[in-house]
């Protein structure tokens, strides 16, 4: 992490947004010895999500189907209980 006050960030803009591109710095600008900014990278868009796995299916949720609802223990299933 580097931190800098605000004339510092000012004058090396370029260099700082180089390091946060380049190295994966967080960059912290502070006025009066108090943070008040953070620079650091975005996640690119195409990197942020994996492809959906080629077993899985849509789930499909009944009309009828109550999230609040109770469920006693004889509901469950045998190997959960």
């Amino acid at each position: 992490m580097i931190q800098v006050n605000t004339h510092e960030a000012k004058t090396r803009l370029s260099a700082l947004i180089q390091a946060v591109e380049d190295r994966g710095e967080t960059v912290v600008i502070c006025r009066n010895r108090k943070p008040v900014a953070e620079l650091r990278a975005i996640a690119r868009a195409g990197k942020a999500f994996l492809p959906p796995h080629q077993d899985l299916q849509p789930l499909a949720i009944s009309p009828d189907f109550d999230p609040i609802a109770e469920v006693s223990e004889a509901d469950w299933p045998d190997d959960v209980r």
